[in-house]
């Protein structure tokens, strides 16, 4: 199917600065991003930046580059600011690959795509794996969704959700019930072009800021997500030193 990837870029992290350029087993992590990106069935890969040196980096490993302002709240934000620049038309997918996934599988970048195109009521998707350890499931750090019977997403949170009852409560997580509803969200996204043009007058609301995730604000001016379990494994992101040096075992 025909669709764009953009992959936001930003030079600055609070955890690890510089993060989109440092170098992983002798290639800049941005560049990582976007090799895994062409490997897809999209017609374009755009890299989304407000920094000339990610620019000049990209531009040398023969990305398109499109350059933002610098204020933009989220990268969804900057995103609707490329849709603008590029004039793309209101019926067409955009996907939003994160700058800082080096291991994401093209094959769930065409899915997340096409899982948009066969729900004409959504504006957005997103995909989510089970959790299979209690670890993750109190982890703050490991985002949760709740579906609805359509695979709509109901709620994102970085609490356990579902809570289960009899069994969370006990022993300070030990000994829990792992339940098969318990799904891990993957940060990837397919938008409607409309939508993200949409996207930046929308309100932000409470509950997205208390819990720092931006999809909810989707949620909450009642957009639908259409939400489906990945195909294969999404890889790690890397959002900290840990993370980075696992990356580099892994890749």
């Amino acid at each position: 199917m025909s669709y764009t990837i953009i992959i936001p870029s930003r030079y600055s992290s609070t955890r690890l600065p510089g993060k989109p350029l440092i170098d992983i087993n002798g290639k800049p992590l941005i560049q990582h991003v976007y090799e895994r990106a062409i490997k897809s069935s999209a017609r374009e890969v755009i890299v989304a930046t407000d920094d000339v040196r990610i620019e000049k980096v990209a531009v040398g490993f023969g990305a398109k580059v499109c350059m933002t302002r610098k204020d933009h709240p989220s990268g969804t934000d900057r995103l609707s600011e490329v849709v603008e620049q590029l004039q793309l038309k209101d019926d067409e997918i955009v996907v939003n690959l994160q700058g800082d996934e080096p291991m994401m599988p093209a094959s769930l970048l065409d899915q997340v795509a096409d899982t948009l195109k066969g729900s004409p009521d959504s504006a957005m998707s997103t995909l989510c794996e089970t959790i299979t350890s209690a670890d993750d499931i109190f982890d703050p750090n490991v985002v949760k969704v709740v579906v609805d019977h359509l695979k709509h997403a109901l709620y994102f949170s970085r609490a356990p959700i579902p809570w289960v009852r009899d069994s969370y409560g006990q022993a300070e997580g030990k000994n829990i019930t792992l339940i098969d509803n318990c799904f891990r969200h993957i940060g990837l996204y397919a938008y409607r072009t409309k939508f993200l043009k949409k996207y930046p007058q929308l309100e932000a609301c409470q509950i997205e800021q208390q819990e720092s995730l931006e999809q909810l604000r989707v949620v909450y001016h009642g957009y639908r997500i259409k939400v489906e379990v990945a195909k294969e494994f999404a890889g790690i992101g890397i959002d900290t030193q840990a993370d980075l040096e696992k990356a580099k075992q892994l890749l």
